[in-house]
């Protein structure tokens, strides 16, 4: 055999190992909100020690997580030095959206049904910890590299944008890579993704009884005209075209609304939140700037009504790098192999955390564990579930990449 079919060899002779070690990751929650992720961080490390891969342990202060909107955050750095040559790094996030409803398996059980594997995370994005951790074991008892390094970076905050989990990371010199992968949700190799802002609008009237509504001033009238403002814009922004394969227009969705004190009392107060996902030719200035004007245009329409606007989030889009090619190359070439079909490299609506690396000039795409759409792992839905044979066959291509990329 040669060196890839050992590898797959390996792959296959230690898979129920690995899908263990899935279980095991599953059944402590991450949910984010509350973002209380360290307990998650500490039951990994136990288990890459058992498996021979020590964890770095790098507890983020407890102000700086705060101010980020979440309780406790470990990120773990499992480094593997073979010899001089470049460096290239694995990330993968344990954080999640809580369940939610409509669930017809325990999401924190790891159930196995059906050569599938259900729970929240089990495909985004705690299968690529397995991914990743079992491609490189492989990697080691099989091609036993002499060159470069490979960093596993196991971090959890990617929903909330990754500024406490990859950001901190970069921004403390801890790591520096010269090519990266995160984790990936589709057999795709992706090389770009969507931008995205998210705003918390706040819509002040004043308050009074219903039974006099002339003495106060409606937060929620205001708020269904800036609302329905917003909306038609939506409409709008089908007419503008993303370049990038995979990516159709920019969108607005609000996602959150709260407001009011009782259903006798005219609202004095009403908050949404708002997502505005952008394509990679948007300017993110211009877009936050369109919309405050958009939002306070309206408001001035509304005797009495005053409106804050705060950003909570802004993750710039993933452009395409020249220097991932041979990570794209690598990926796509096994990956037509392993899964005997044509992978394609192209763009998604969504966002990650891998952005931060790649604003940081460092080449980077999203490969891992994942059904051929999104849409089919019911990821932040009920019943998220991963195929096994999808997770056996991504760490193949992974453990196979590596020992191109090393060469």
């Amino acid at each position: 055999m040669n060196t890839y079919e050992q590898l797959d060899a390996w792959i296959d002779t230690h898979f129920d190992e690995q899908v263990r070690f899935l279980q095991e990751l599953i059944r402590v929650p991450t949910d984010t909100p509350p973002g209380n992720n360290a307990p998650h961080a500490e039951r990994s490390a136990e288990l890459l020690q058992a498996l021979g891969l020590p964890a770095e342990k790098y507890t983020v202060p407890a102000a700086t997580v705060q101010a980020a909107g979440l309780q406790s955050i470990t990120n773990l750095l499992v480094r593997r030095r073979y010899g001089q040559g470049r460096t290239i790094l694995l990330n993968a996030h344990g954080d999640v959206v809580p369940p939610g409803e409509g669930w017809t398996k325990d999401p924190y059980a790891g159930v196995i049904e059906d050569g599938r594997i259900y729970g929240r995370a089990s495909a985004v994005s705690k299968c690529d910890f397995s991914t990743y951790a079992f491609a490189v074991r492989a990697l080691e008892a099989v091609a036993r590299p002499t060159r470069g390094s490979v960093e596993l970076l196991f971090t959890y905050d990617e929903e909330f944008g990754g500024e406490v989990g990859p950001g901190w990371m970069l921004a403390q010199g801890i790591v520096k890579p010269d090519l990266m992968i995160a984790a990936g949700f589709s057999y795709q190799v992706i090389t770009a993704h969507n931008g995205c802002l998210q705003l918390e609008v706040t819509v002040h009237g004043q308050m009074a009884h219903a039974a006099i509504p002339e003495s106060g001033v409606d937060a929620l009238q205001a708020a269904v005209r800036i609302l329905n403002a917003l909306y038609q814009q939506n409409t709008l922004y089908k007419q503008i075209r993303s370049g990038v394969a995979g990516i159709t227009h920019p969108y607005l969705n609000v996602g959150v609304i709260e407001g009011g004190t009782n259903t006798n009392v005219i609202p004095g107060r009403v908050t949404f939140k708002l997502d505005r996902r952008m394509i990679p030719e948007e300017d993110p200035a211009q877009v936050e700037a369109a919309l405050r004007s958009l939002i306070a245009q309206t408001a001035a329409q509304c005797p009495g009504i005053r409106v804050e606007v705060k950003r909570l989030l802004l993750a710039r889009a993933l452009q395409p790098m020249p220097g991932n090619q041979p990570l794209v190359l690598a990926l796509q070439r096994h990956g037509s192999e392993v899964f005997g079909e044509e992978i394609p490299a192209l763009g998604t609506p969504l966002y990650t955390d891998v952005r931060l690396f790649c604003e940081a000039g460092i080449p980077g795409v999203i490969y891992g564990a994942g059904p051929r759409t999104v849409l089919e792992s019911h990821a932040k839905r009920e019943d998220e579930r991963l195929e096994l044979e999808d997770l056996r066959r991504a760490t193949k291509v992974i453990a196979r990449s590596l020992a191109d990329l090393l060469q």
